[in-house]
């Protein structure tokens, strides 16, 4: 029996508990794989990837290799699977990646077999303007056989679904950035994502879902992917990839209107401060990338 089969609504005393809970897996980025992904996020001005085995993984690109090959009976009505095999069970209705910071040692490649070392660093409640929610940090360290190695901290958010959409403060776009680039978002766009990330998560394909159920107005914009287009910018900008990464979502974006990637560089070249962006002015992500 699996822990998820054994393991009922954790109260949220006890959430803390499963602090220190870690597990480790083997994944790669095939040639396919890395196709599929690389379809997903191309646009007019995207970084051309050779995609043959040995090629240099793209940054952020290993968030593809660790499919979870869950089966459908194991799905939550959301699409995730379901709660307490590695992430504590908490009672909240709506699961979301909120932010990430990486560091970037060597480099990994297209074929390579990795090893990801995951544990769970902290478990902490917090209430803001959307209610009670929880925070689940959780770091990963991807291991190449090269001894190329990402260590990738991820803040996984939970929250109640609202009886209704209640959009966060909006923050404006960057003033007079260095560069301010659309990508076309549509539904196929979406859905070619989430195949390539083997993610099931319904609001990002399933319109009826995501309006009926978790209350959003539209098809939501994954972060991740938006994570990687300006990662990409970012790498295109300055010549080449960052050895530090961050990013933080603050507002969700939707499959109704294009993607602004916009990037401004730090005095002395060594920084870039980047952000997604809505036409009408407001940020979706904010990110940063160091060359340091």
């Amino acid at each position: 029996m699996s822990r998820a089969e054994s393991c009922q609504t954790l109260a949220l005393r006890d959430a803390a508990d499963w602090v220190g809970h870690s597990e480790e897996r083997w994944g790669c980025l095939t040639p396919d794989l890395a196709g599929m992904l690389g379809a997903a996020v191309s646009h007019d001005r995207s970084l051309p990837c050779d995609m043959r085995a040995g090629s240099l993984l793209p940054p952020l690109w290993h968030w593809a290799a660790f499919p979870e090959f869950v089966p459908l009976g194991q799905l939550g009505p959301d699409g995730h699977p379901e709660l307490g095999d590695f992430l504590p069970p908490l009672a909240f209705k709506r699961r979301m990646w909120a932010a990430g910071r990486l560091v970037f040692t060597g480099v990994l490649r297209i074929g390579e077999k990795l090893r990801r070392r995951s544990t769970i660093r902290s478990v902490t409640p917090k209430s803001g303007g959307t209610g009670e929610m929880v925070f689940v940090t959780v770091t990963h360290q991807i291991e190449g056989e090269q001894g190329g190695l990402i260590e990738d901290e991820q803040d996984i958010v939970y929250l109640h679904i609202p009886e209704s959409f209640t959009p966060p403060r909006r923050m404006p776009a960057f003033d007079n950035p260095d560069f301010d680039e659309t990508v076309p978002i549509n539904e196929a766009r979406l859905f070619r994502f989430s195949a390539a990330t083997y993610n099931a998560h319904r609001i990002h394909y399933d319109l009826r879902y995501a309006r009926e159920v978790e209350k959003y107005p539209a098809l939501v914009t994954h972060g991740p992917m938006q994570a990687i287009l300006l990662m990409d910018a970012a790498t295109r900008h300055q010549g080449m990839p960052p050895r530090r990464f961050s990013f933080r979502g603050v507002h969700p974006m939707f499959h109704g209107h294009d993607l602004r990637l916009q990037g401004r560089l730090a005095p002395g070249g060594k920084a870039m401060d980047l952000g997604t962006a809505a036409p009408e002015g407001y940020l979706g992500m904010t990110a940063q990338a160091g060359w340091d």
